[in-house]
């Protein structure tokens, strides 16, 4: 059974309205530049001593802030 506009709604079925949902606005991505430069590429050695730091100091402070949050 298939449901055209123009078919008049019977006794089970409730009366249909046109309900929409509310129009989102596209979501660019965060800290996009509105005039379209070219992005900056970092280059970051994943390899080296101290990024190996600084990612463990972050995770540390994360757990922290986790624990803390509970």
């Amino acid at each position: 059974m298939s449901l055209n506009s123009s078919d008049p709604p019977n006794s089970t079925q409730g009366p249909i309205t046109d309900i929409k949902a509310p129009q989102e606005k596209p979501v660019d991505k965060v800290g996009k530049n509105p005039t379209q430069e070219p992005e900056e590429e970092i280059d970051i050695d994943l390899d080296a001593p101290e990024t190996e730091k600084a990612a463990l100091a972050i995770q540390s402070q994360f757990r922290r802030f986790q624990k803390k949050k509970k």
